[in-house]
């Protein structure tokens, strides 16, 4: 996910992907844990758009407050 394509999403847009996210995340972790999992570099490239995600929720909510 590309940081351009968070920056055209809506707040309730952005929560609802981190949600995805977060799931993904989890099948992939207990692919991971079952030694069933296929491409172990996609773990890391989903924790990267949850950080990108949560980032710009944080910005958008510290611009709001000033």
């Amino acid at each position: 996910m590309k940081t351009s394509e968070i920056r055209d999403m809506s707040p309730a847009e952005l929560n609802e992907k981190l949600g995805e996210l977060k799931a993904e995340l989890f099948n992939l972790r207990f692919q991971h844990a079952v030694n069933q999992l296929d491409n172990p570099l996609r773990m890391k490239a989903v924790k990267k758009d949850i950080a990108r995600i949560k980032t710009f929720l944080r910005q958008q909510e510290s611009g709001a407050q000033q």
